[in-house]
């Protein structure tokens, strides 16, 4: 694996896990936007949303479990934010699929 995230995951690079099964895993944010905020990747690597192909799309149902369960685990469950960018024009910087849990404090709405 080629990304930072693929580092992390095969081990390669140190980081803050919460969250870890077969298919994902969950780490805290090193630059955090929210007092919670996570980091819930599949550890197959997609370059992001639109690279899941039909037949992997139960990834993201088990990204959104997985979310619920850190975000009641994290006492966030009652307003939290789960966004995931895709491709540079939406801000993705780094390119294997991940989705940011963000709570703990007032998001407000997106302009």
């Amino acid at each position: 694996m080629s990304t930072i995230f693929g580092k992390i995951i095969a081990g390669e690079m140190p980081a803050e896990i919460v969250f870890e099964d077969d298919k994902v895993i969950a780490i805290k944010d090193i630059n955090p936007q929210a007092p919670v905020h996570l980091l819930i990747m599949p550890k197959e690597e997609f370059k992001d949303i639109q690279s899941v192909p039909e037949e992997k799309l139960s990834i993201l149902s088990h990204i959104v479990k997985t979310a619920q369960k850190l975000a009641k685990e994290h006492g966030v469950e009652k307003g939290y934010r789960l966004l995931t960018n895709n491709g540079e024009p939406a801000g993705q910087t780094v390119f294997h699929l991940h989705f940011h849990l963000l709570g703990g404090r007032d998001l407000g709405a997106l302009g």
